[in-house]
């Protein structure tokens, strides 16, 4: 099956001077130029190629991978607009990606990078970007459950905040007691579910909560003490930042976890670090 917005594996049939020509299915075959044809192609060969609509909307193909295919987000940056919307590059450099006028929530100007959801109008079949996220996000009920691990796409920052995507289906939000290390618009990383509450809003976390937590921090310690001969460098007076760059916690709840270990007797505390105590 093919998927025009999407990166597709496709055979190599036939050649010609100025590329190779693929099996495109019931979309007959597709040019690839020399230009983003892979070093030592040749015809049998399976390739893998991303399918757009050029600007003669005509099927084109590409080797150029798109910072997001259909279905997906991405940072991009808006190169221009004209009288139809804002035009922003996605990594394909033949074509930008059209914005709509009509899927912008606030008008867009050249020069801003912004966070942009890539889908297929359905009237047109032309493979657009939307920056309008509500349509697209908690059409289900929000069913987690506490210390549920999850994924998470920064989209927005507020006072309140960071909004975030979760798993490419709700909205969550990161307050500043939960955010450790540096969030930017775009980031995707780990995260954990704090509450869904009552009206269905969901609180995130970067870390689990409550004695999960611990526990969790806890094995991790113990793990990276062994793997390093059983010592390290990080006491209870390291730096928040040296803490957030090994175990990507805070500082409070490192000191938390070693001085329960501490009190079961697995580790020593000295000021150069914390050691494992062998049994």
């Amino acid at each position: 099956m093919i998927n025009v917005g999407r990166i597709n594996q496709l055979e190599v049939t036939k050649e010609a001077d100025f590329g190779w020509f693929l099996d495109g299915k019931d979309y007959g075959s597709i040019l690839l130029t020399k230009r983003h044809a892979p070093e030592g192609v040749a015809i049998g060969d399976v390739v893998d190629v991303f399918l757009y609509f050029d600007a003669d909307n005509q099927i084109a193909a590409t080797t150029e991978k798109p910072v997001a295919q259909v279905g997906e987000w991405g940072l991009m940056k808006v190169e221009g607009i004209n009288s139809i919307g804002a035009f922003a590059s996605w990594g394909i450099k033949e074509k930008d990606l059209l914005i709509p006028f009509s899927e912008q929530r606030g008008r867009l100007s050249a020069g801003q990078t912004i966070l942009v959801y890539v889908y297929t109008d359905k009237a047109s079949g032309r493979i657009v970007g939307t920056t309008k996220f509500n349509k697209l996000l908690d059409k289900t009920p929000a069913r987690y459950t506490t210390n549920q691990q999850v994924d998470l796409l920064i989209a927005e920052r507020s006072d309140l905040g960071y909004k975030a995507i979760i798993n490419g289906e709700h909205w969550g939000m990161i307050f500043p007691s939960d955010v450790f290390g540096k969030l930017f618009i775009g980031k995707q990383l780990t995260g954990y579910i704090k509450q869904v509450r009552s009206d269905g809003k969901i609180d995130l976390t970067l870390q689990k909560v409550g004695v999960a937590k611990m526990d969790d921090l806890s094995e991790k310690i113990l793990s990276l003490l062994e793997k390093k001969g059983g010592f390290l460098p990080l006491s209870d007076k390291s730096t928040p930042e040296a803490i957030f760059a090994t175990f990507k916690t805070s500082k409070g709840t490192y000191k938390k976890s070693i001085g329960g270990l501490y009190k079961q007797g697995k580790i020593s505390i000295d000021k150069d670090g914390i050691r494992l105590i062998q049994e």
